[in-house]
């Protein structure tokens, strides 16, 4: 979930990119206006019957395929040929650098899960997986719901609130940041970096690579620290990035640039997407009034398998990461009838195939309680999300304790006044401004 932080979606201060048009010969809808990111289920749902795979412009000037079917998107997911590598983009000059991460090239980050093909992946997802187990996300739930609880504790007295700057953004921060194992007293500064991260450009000019920097540079000291004084077992509850140090396979160790930037991805992947969750599954709540009230009833009662499957329905609705990071062919590949170029890059639409009415019943209707519900949200195949259980886990944390602890939570401005942040890959509130009965 890297790419999104390139500041390649919406702006006010120029229109959207022409748009080439699809074989069908009738015009697309326009794509990557405001317009466009406070709802884009309309336009993906005419791409989906009309050019279910097509070319397009990015506000960048890159062009990319965008796929919008779920079996395509599950087979594009899927296909090898499609390298998550940059170095298979077969970029003209004005589009140079403009995939990736703001500074990560240079800050040396690249060798990531979401940079790499097999057998490299292979290798470094074996090694991280090992670190990154289900047993470590489950022991840590009860940090996660005291921080949810605590940053709740901060608002709940005033009456009102902005749920993603006062609880969506912070709690995966200072959760991925503890799992980790960054120090207390460094928390605040993730935070800076990880706020100026998710401006999409809204911030000073050059913010972004100079995050990157500062953060590349305090994990690879970091984590030279935690080699120096690593014991030769393991203690109970051992931090992550120990974990990652202390990893092997074969006798196969992750280097300390390999370390860095697995910290780095799994920062970045651990963080905003969970912050889109919270944000766009409340919201979805507060808008769907007979779906929150279900699940307030079933919360009560003390059952979780509404809120579990509920989750999972958020995320097909609307879910955080809107379309997949970035592909690129490696050989001439066929996906959904067009034929793709060697050097093409490939976007897969997961917010259009999670909605595509050939996979879902009633694929615009927010269903909680939905059973069939194989979405794409956390991807498919080698690349999918390796931070599953712990966004599940927080996702299910926060929203039981806002709707358990706020029974009277409601949105405090019009739906039509909300903006959305103007990412590429992501989708989230820029704010969520809401009311309640002030605790006493």
């Amino acid at each position: 979930m890297s790419e999104q932080h390139h500041p390649d979606g919406p702006r006010p201060d120029q229109p959207a990119p022409e748009q080439p048009r699809p074989a069908s010969g009738r015009p697309a809808p326009a794509l990557f206006t405001w317009e466009f990111a406070a709802d884009p289920y309309p336009a993906y749902a005419w791409l989906r019957e009309h050019a279910p795979v097509h070319r397009t412009r990015l506000p960048s000037g890159v062009e990319a395929w965008l796929v919008t079917r779920y079996a395509d998107a599950r087979q594009a997911l899927a296909d090898q040929r499609l390298s998550k590598n940059p170095a298979h983009h077969d970029e003209p000059e004005h589009a140079r650098g403009k995939t990736g991460i703001p500074g990560e090239r240079k800050a040396e980050l690249m060798t990531h899960l979401l940079n790499i093909d097999p057998p490299d992946h292979t290798r470094l997802r074996r090694l991280v997986s090992k670190a990154f187990t289900p047993r470590r996300v489950a022991e840590f739930a009860p940090r996660v719901q005291e921080l949810a609880d605590q940053l709740i504790d901060r608002f709940a007295k005033t009456g009102s609130a902005d749920l993603i700057h006062e609880f969506a953004f912070p709690l995966p921060i200072y959760a991925i940041c503890d799992l980790l194992g960054v120090p207390r007293e460094d928390q605040d500064d993730f935070r800076d970096w990880a706020g100026m991260m998710i401006r999409h450009g809204g911030g000073p000019r050059g913010g972004v690579a100079r995050s990157v920097k500062k953060m590349r540079g305090y994990l690879a000291e970091l984590i030279h620290k935690k080699r120096e004084a690593l014991p030769a077992t393991p203690a109970p509850g051992e931090d992550l990035i120990s974990g990652l140090i202390r990893a092997s396979d074969h006798g196969e160790h992750l280097t300390e640039n390999e370390a860095a930037a697995m910290a780095f991805i799994l920062l970045f992947a651990g963080f905003e997407t969970t912050v889109n969750l919270i944000g766009n599954g409340t919201y979805a709540l507060l808008t769907h009034p007979e779906q929150r009230r279900r699940l307030e009833e079933s919360l009560v009662r003390g059952e979780t398998e509404l809120l579990a499957t509920g989750v999972e329905e958020l995320l097909r609705y609307d879910g955080p990461v809107e379309l997949a990071t970035w592909r690129f062919a490696t050989e001439p590949v066929t996906v959904g009838g067009q034929d793709i170029a060697p050097g093409d890059p490939v976007l897969v639409v997961l917010a259009a195939a999670d909605r595509d009415p050939e996979r879902f019943a009633d694929p615009d209707v927010l269903d909680l309680g939905r059973r069939d519900n194989q979405h794409l949200g956390y991807g498919h195949g080698i690349h999918y999300c390796l931070g599953a259980p712990l966004a599940r886990l927080e996702g299910q944390t926060a929203l039981a304790t806002l709707l358990t602890r706020l029974p009277d939570l409601r949105l405090g401005a019009d739906p039509a006044e909300l903006r959305w942040r103007g990412g590429l890959i992501m989708r989230g509130l820029r704010t969520l401004p809401v009311e309640f009965t002030p605790a006493l």
